[in-house]
């Protein structure tokens, strides 16, 4: 049986009832605290305070504090006034149970209300973030597509600017043919006055005076005047040999440093002669493996497996066997790109691409592979100025390969 708590105290003002329980010694962390609208309870066993009291409260806006022994209710009225008492008149036990479980009762509704109030705020706030979420990722995506239409105004741009500059050049380059074509003419007009010219006056200078001078010998009066203007022949044209002393390197022999440049070759070579030492001797492969067409699918599968190594060597053998197939220097070219060696993925793509001529829509697919390849390999770079040219000349292939369908 608890001990009821008869030695409490409180205190009124026409809002507030202020109510001072002991708690008898007893740890706060044991207290339990219970407030209703006309029920009070601090159950802290073996002790219990319980009242019904005078008027109703509002629980809401009340408050309880525990500290140095004591607990302090501070509650609120819902109707202003004096109360005569703090408790109701004394009633029975059963009554006093059924107040405690209509208390207990009303407690648990306000709080499974406060619950769902609680759990309907939450789905409407969540809703609201959903709400955010997606409209900053519509606005991030109208962004995107916004820069994505820009790249693409400022590439059709760049390559309309790029048309227009080569058929500028062209044209001035016209021009200038144009140009010196009409001074070769000229000269050769002028030549061929001179000419004759010099026929004139050649005839002229052959032929005798009929005419005598007084006092002298008889000849022609133009015969000194005209060879004064007799022009000579043009220079006929040859060639002169030059032999200049051979240099491996460009710079001159005063500017280099011998010893390092030798150092230089030496290596070189001593790479050259371990790189044909790893070329395997044709006779001694197997007739399976003289096929490129083998070669390649061998060099597909390993490449699926991540052994990108041993698909460059298979890439390898079969470009040594064939080296006109484009596809093994594009599965060649992915190879070093999986590895990062970048400029060796560039080179292949580009050698790949000078196979794949003329552009036509068998190899177009192959194409665009090359310059996906060579394209990435740039950007991993960075060089980027490569990159936008490698993107102008997918842009003109792929506009060729429509005109051609086109056409056709």
């Amino acid at each position: 049986m608890p001990l009821l708590v008869k030695d409490y105290t409180w205190d009124q003002t026409e809002t507030q009832v202020f109510i001072t329980v002991p708690l008898k010694g007893v740890r706060t962390g044991k207290a339990d605290i219970f407030c209703a609208e006309d029920y009070l309870k601090v159950n802290f066993p073996p002790f219990l305070f319980e009242v019904v009291l005078y008027a109703s409260i509002d629980e809401s806006k009340s408050s309880a504090k525990v500290g140095n022994g004591v607990v302090i209710f501070t509650l609120f009225k819902k109707e202003s006034g004096m109360w005569e008492q703090l408790t109701t008149v004394e009633v029975v036990k059963e009554k006093l149970q059924k107040k405690r479980e209509s208390a207990i009762l009303a407690a648990q509704e306000k709080a499974q209300e406060a619950a769902k109030e609680k759990a309907i705020k939450k789905r409407e706030n969540e809703k609201y973030s959903l709400e955010k979420m997606m409209k900053l990722e519509e606005d991030n995506r109208k962004q995107i597509e916004e820069m994505k239409e820009q790249e693409r105004r400022k590439a059709t741009e760049e390559l309309e600017r790029w048309k227009l500059q080569k058929h500028e050049e062209e044209e001035l380059k016209k021009k200038e043919e144009l140009k010196i074509a009409r001074q070769r003419i000229e000269a050769e007009k002028r030549r061929r006055m001179k000419k004759e010219e010099n026929k004139i006056q050649n005839s002229v200078s052959r032929t005798p005076n009929k005419h005598s001078v007084k006092g002298g010998t008889a000849g022609n009066i133009f015969t000194e005047d005209s060879k004064e203007k007799i022009i000579p022949a043009p220079r006929s044209a040859g060639n002169i040999l030059i032999h200049f002393t051979p240099r491996i390197f460009p710079t001159a022999l005063r500017e280099s440093l011998v010893a390092e440049e030798e150092e230089w070759l030496r290596k070189q070579a001593e790479a050259r002669r371990a790189k044909n030492a790893n070329i395997p001797d044709l006779n001694d492969l197997k007739e399976e493996e003289k096929n490129p067409d083998w070669l390649k699918d061998k060099g597909n599968k390993l490449f699926a497996s991540g052994d990108y190594l041993a698909a460059i060597n298979a890439y390898n053998l079969g470009i040594q066997l064939n080296n006109k197939l484009p596809v093994l220097y594009l599965n060649r070219a992915a190879s070093h790109l999986k590895l990062r060696n970048l400029h060796k993925a560039i080179e292949d793509s580009s050698k790949a691409l000078d196979l794949l001529t003329p552009a036509v829509p068998d190899n177009a697919n192959n194409r665009l592979k090359a310059h996906v390849r060579r394209g990435a390999a740039f950007c991993e770079l960075e060089l980027y100025v490569e990159e936008m040219h490698n993107k102008r000349r997918n842009l003109v292939t792929s506009q060729e390969r429509k005109r051609f369908r086109t056409n056709s």
